[in-house]
């Protein structure tokens, strides 16, 4: 499942694919929502936002009718494509949801959950009600803010290998930013917000804004950039060199030397030092 950076980068290149101009025409695959296709071809698409790991594709009033917004998450298998309006890609992947303007078309596959939604009332989505801080999309997050989420009582008392994937905790952190967001914290993940030092709590808030904001802006990249760099010229692969420990079971830390270790936490891989992790004492 993409995580909140791809999330970012993907509606980036939605907007800037059909994002301010009028929709030529809107597809939907499900019946429920047929109705509206020409009702929202023609109108212009006046934003494109990422809510953690959601997308909202917000188009003008027009007439007596108000706005609207097409909300959709991937979840594990959908996917959105930006190609050609006259066109349509390759693909075994069903088509769920399009809308082109102009020359191009932004057009989703495989997701499930799409939803029509005036924008006055995103808050009855079940999944954008819930969601926790968002580093990226929220510019008035700010340190204070992740700090109160680790004092909450819902999370407090949470292992932090299992609360990061929570997205009522931090909207869009997944799977690779949780090992990378730990390791660069120094911290076990079986630790828990409330058995936190000030110095720990500083260096969880820190790790978490550094890596979410790097991977979106590095494309994915969480590993040092420097080191990344240096890693590409000696001919590493993309995957070799992306992260500092996400990927890399048995190979050296590169702070420390030891060797990485998987194991697995909520169901999913986890991958930490465990020099730089310390176990619990």
């Amino acid at each position: 499942m993409p995580e909140g950076p791809e999330i970012r980068r993907m509606v980036d290149d939605i907007a800037t694919a059909v994002g301010g101009q009028d929709a030529d025409a809107v597809f939907f695959a499900f019946e429920r929502f047929k109705g509206f296709e020409a009702a929202l071809a023609g109108r212009r698409i006046t934003s494109v936002q990422a809510r953690g790991k959601g997308v909202l594709v917000f188009f003008a009033a027009r007439g007596d009718d108000g706005p609207w917004c097409v909300y959709s998450h991937n979840q594990l298998y959908g996917q959105w494509r930006i190609g050609r309006a006259a066109s349509l890609p390759t693909t075994k992947r069903q088509l769920r949801f399009a809308i082109s303007a102009g020359p191009r078309a932004a057009r989703l596959y495989s997701a499930s959950d799409i939803r029509l939604v005036r924008p006055d009332a995103l808050d009855t989505v079940p999944y954008l009600a819930r969601l926790g801080p968002d580093l990226l999309n929220d510019a008035d997050v700010d340190d204070h803010r992740l700090l109160q989420q680790l004092d909450d009582r819902r999370f407090c008392g949470r292992a932090l290998g299992t609360l990061l994937l929570d997205q009522h905790f931090i909207a869009g952190v997944g799977n690779y930013l949780r090992s990378e967001i730990l390791f660069v914290a120094g911290l076990h993940p079986r630790y828990k917000p409330k058995s936190l030092n000030d110095s720990q709590r500083r260096r969880l808030v820190i790790a978490t804004r550094t890596m979410i904001e790097q991977a979106y802006r590095l494309k994915g990249i969480t590993n040092d950039p420097d080191r990344a760099q240096r890693l590409k010229a000696q001919g590493q692969s993309f995957r070799a060199r992306r992260h500092r420990v996400f990927g890399r079971a048995g190979q050296a830390c590169y702070d420390c030397r030891a060797a990485i270790e998987k194991t697995t936490v909520a169901s999913r891989r986890l991958y930490r030092c465990p020099n730089c992790q310390p176990e619990l004492r």
